[in-house]
């Protein structure tokens, strides 16, 4: 029975709304059919001159688009892979030359070891320390801090040298700087 009942009330508020529909409008703020035929109009003008606008601009950018178009020229560029590939004559030394007075710091590594502060202290003339690398094994010589090569000691001219037994690859020297 409830159901009913909202029914009823529910098909009496749709056949309100249908009736409200079917009605003009009032005119808003007591303006009449004329003011709203004549604010239309207006709507349709300027809407007629935006697209005017619009159009114009696409026209003068075609117009643009034509002219750099015609503008335009195709390149032929020369075939440089064969050059790219000869062998270069000298210009590869010309080319390092300005490098060649940097300074580098050379250093030969006879081992490593690590001693407490108080150990250090304790050093005096005549101590020995013990180093990690033992007799006969090849030095390590840095370059700037890098391993570059491994040698094995000389004495040339009351000198000490380094004869170098093993150069570092260059895959090698990459993976040290990672």
């Amino acid at each position: 029975m409830a159901d009913d009942v909202d029914q009823d009330a529910l098909a009496a508020e749709w056949a309100a709304s249908l009736e409200d529909e079917e009605q003009p409008p009032a005119p808003a703020g007591g303006k009449n059919a004329d003011d709203a035929k004549n604010d239309d109009e207006a709507l349709a003008a300027e809407w007629a001159a935006a697209l005017a606008a619009d159009e114009q601009a696409n026209v003068k950018k075609d117009k643009e688009q034509a002219t750099l178009a015609a503008q335009a020229k195709v390149m032929d560029f020369k075939d440089l892979t064969d050059e790219a590939k000869a062998p270069r004559q000298d210009s590869g030394r010309r080319e390092l030359d300005f490098i060649l007075d940097i300074p580098l710091d050379v250093s030969a590594e006879l081992g490593r070891t690590r001693l407490l502060i108080n150990e250090l202290l304790q050093l005096g003339q005549g101590s020995v320390v013990e180093l990690n690398k033992l007799a006969g094994e090849p030095l390590e010589v840095y370059v700037n801090g890098k391993m570059v090569a491994r040698g094995e000691a000389v004495v040339i001219n009351e000198k000490f040298g380094i004869r170098l037994t093993d150069i570092i690859s260059p895959i090698e020297r990459v993976k040290q700087l990672g």
